[in-house]
């Protein structure tokens, strides 16, 4: 195991405001990710900073009339205070054009691979816009990929298939609209395609890595690997050092990774540790995650470590690239120009943060694009943390106060024995699925915990349970309780200011610790520990008035509408399908329901819990021991409800055709708790 672990994000440009889309993708995960490492007692640094160089910089400081350097200064500034605001903690948050050491490193680099004969100069042709007068970079160059026909593929990278490209169809300047010239000028090359066997070897070592992640790159390797231009007709940016490379800088791709390594330099000199980054970037205990998003896994997974292993100086191959797709906002991709955007500072000024860290955990694009609209952000934060979530933690603290003085009641170990350990599961569910980066399911793991709070309280009845069996009621506070207190660890990296309130008002240090960590599973509260007065923890929105500031109508769908093929009744809209959670299960026992002859009862695994569930299904599989082992399809967020006096927590999914009624099971062996899309 790593000593230590150097977490960082890809850099955002300074030419503007963040938006969710960013967050979701890249930030949030990297931030939630430090968080539950921190939380374990694992030596970990945060690093991001701006990506300050490059023409998308001069052409925002042409358009505002301002100096390159005051343009970065005004949106690294808002950057670093809407990722703040979000409580996404960095341990630096620099810039390229700023920190004392990038400009120094970047052109060692350079000089490392050109002495190394890695780098070699060529007369080339480059696209020249007339109008704009001056050499454009490729990703201001647009036109029809070659080999997908994408319409709106870059210059040098068509992002749909992945292929590096020499030339694009019907090309344009992506500014002014204008049809670019091609010009010869003298660059510099990185001989990319002497790499290929070395990168191939080391990304067929990497067997654990995203499916997206290992299909882009190895993907471009089939495709063969070409020497690279690192060097643009530019003033603005890291001067190329040698020769005739007076209006030149290094090409920003180039010199924005090796950002990574000049700010945890400067993080160093500013802690009084000037080998800090030695330790995070040479030594083999070290361990290098990079949070990206699904545009940079090739600069990430073959670019960027062809420039490491190519330096004198031996450096640290990524361990791990967690590269997210895309978050879309109502319908499709964030796009000023069409205004559709959400901004995180606008946000920010309407509601609590922690609503849109849950948010966009719970659709998270781990896999494949996902959706923001208001419609759902409103359901979820309703439905889940008000709900569910704030209910719990508010039931169970007013009920402390109103019944117990404002006190941990006391109870027997044995009768808080059997929530320790549900505590104790939900520990080893969060360290399996967030240190794979599976995010969502960690998440849900953490809800499970706050719905089997409201079961333990429903079902201990404390209301009742106060006057008729006062140790009865005592024993379900306390098991609350405990739960109560180890939520306010376990949602920490998802929901830290929540948590912050809710260790408060268990007079705890507001922010969790290792051994909080540690001792999860263990009796956390003191009998007689006092309460503070607490307040509603989630208050509910109000979709009505949310759309009316955005300028929109209850299921107003996005601007890229498909025609209906034909009327339908009762026809659901997607969002509301999304919010169904289902998955598969395994069932571990049935039996017959008393007095019931087509119900049975069955406990369900469903991955991290099992469920009981009630389903009517005996008519049709008269032998209840056969169903057991058997793979089914569940939906696990329906409210639980009685049924000849069980309480079913999940439903079970059946197709029925004329007389006969059979299971929708999995078509291979599928592990209980996958998601079934």
């Amino acid at each position: 195991m790593a000593k230590r672990t150097l977490v960082t994000c890809a850099l955002p440009y300074a030419n503007g405001p963040v938006h969710m889309g960013h967050v979701a993708g890249v930030y949030l995960p990297g931030d939630i990710y430090v968080k539950f490492l921190r939380l374990k007692g694992e030596a970990c640094l945060f690093v991001c900073g701006t990506d300050e160089h490059g023409v998308p910089i001069t052409i925002s400081a042409d358009q505002e009339g301002k100096a390159p350097e005051d343009v970065v200064r005004v949106y690294h500034d808002m950057q670093k205070k809407a990722f703040e605001g979000l409580g996404i903690e960095f341990d630096i948050f620099s810039g390229t054009s700023t920190c004392p050491y990038h400009k120094e490193l970047s052109q060692e680099f350079f000089l490392s691979l050109l002495h190394a004969g890695q780098i070699e100069s060529r007369v080339t042709a480059q696209y020249f816009c007339t109008r704009c007068d001056r050499f454009l970079p490729d990703r201001y160059v647009e036109g029809a990929c070659p080999y997908c026909g994408t319409l709106e593929a870059k210059g040098d990278q068509c992002e749909a298939c992945g292929n590096a490209l020499d030339a694009l169809k019907d090309p344009h300047c992506k500014v002014c609209g204008q049809r670019p010239q091609l010009r010869k000028t003298q660059h510099w090359f990185f001989r990319l395609d002497r790499y290929e066997e070395r990168l191939k070897n080391w990304l067929s070592s990497k067997t654990g890595w995203k499916e997206n992640v290992q299909r882009f790159a190895m993907g471009m390797l089939e495709k063969g690997l070409k020497p690279r231009s690192i060097t643009r007709d530019l003033t603005w940016g890291v001067p190329v050092p040698v020769d005739k490379g007076e209006g030149k800088v290094l090409y920003v791709w180039f010199d924005a990774p090796i950002g990574y390594i000049s700010f945890t330099r400067e993080l160093g000199e500013q802690r009084g540790d000037p080998d800090l980054w030695k330790r995070y970037w040479r030594d083999p205990d070290t361990r290098l995650v990079h949070f990206i998003g699904k545009d940079n896994i090739v600069f990430h997974a073959v670019i960027w470590p062809a420039m490491l292993m190519g330096q004198k100086e031996e450096y640290l191959l990524p361990a791990e690239i967690p590269a997210f797709e895309f978050l879309n906002f109502k319908g499709g991709k964030f796009s000023k120009s069409k205004k559709r955007a959400l901004w995180v500072h606008d946000y920010l000024e309407m509601f609590p943060a922690d609503l849109a860290r849950y948010y966009l955990t719970v659709i998270a694009p781990e896999t494949r694009d996902t959706n923001w609209t208001w419609e759902d952000f409103t359901a979820r934060v309703n439905g889940d943390l008000a709900d569910v979530f704030g209910n719990f933690v508010n039931r169970t603290l007013s009920f402390t106060e109103r019944f117990f003085d404002g006190r941990v009641p006391d109870a027997p170990p044995a009768k808080i024995r059997g929530i320790l350990g549900v505590i104790a599961e939900a520990r080893r569910a969060l360290d399996e699925t967030l240190g794979a980066f599976h995010f969502r399911e960690g998440l849900r793991a953490v809800m499970d915990l706050a719905r089997e709070g409201n079961r333990v309280f429903d079902k201990g009845e404390p209301w009742a349970t106060r006057k008729t069996s006062p140790d009865d009621a005592a024993a379900t506070l306390r098991s609350c309780l405990e739960l109560v207190s180890a939520l306010s660890v376990m949602a920490w990296p998802f929901l830290p200011a929540s948590c912050s309130r809710i260790r408060t008002w268990l007079e705890k240090p507001e922010r969790p610790e290792t051994a909080d960590w540690e001792d999860l599973g263990k009796p956390a509260l003191e009998p007689g520990q006092a309460i503070a007065k607490h307040e509603i923890l989630f208050r509910k929105l109000d979709l009505e008035t949310i759309l009316e500031r955005e300028g929109e109508t209850p299921g107003e769908a996005a601007e890229e509408k498909e025609e209906p093929v034909a009327e339908q009744a009762n026809l659901v809209p997607f969002k509301t399908f999304q919010s169904i959670d289902l998955r598969v299960g395994k069932i571990l026992s049935a039996e017959k329901v008393e007095g019931a002859d087509k119900l049975y009862k069955m406990d369900v695994d469903i991955g991290k819990e099992t469920r009981t569930m009630v389903a009517g299904i005996a008519p049709y599989y008269p032998d209840p021991q056969a169903l057991v082992g058997t793979l089914v399809t569940v939906v696990v967020n329906l409210e639980p409800a009685k049924i000849r006096g069980v309480l079913s927590t999940a439903m079970l999914l059946a197709a029925e055709h004329g007389d006969a009624v059979r299971l929708i099971v999995p078509d291979e062996e599928i592990p209980p708790g996958a998601d079934v899309h």
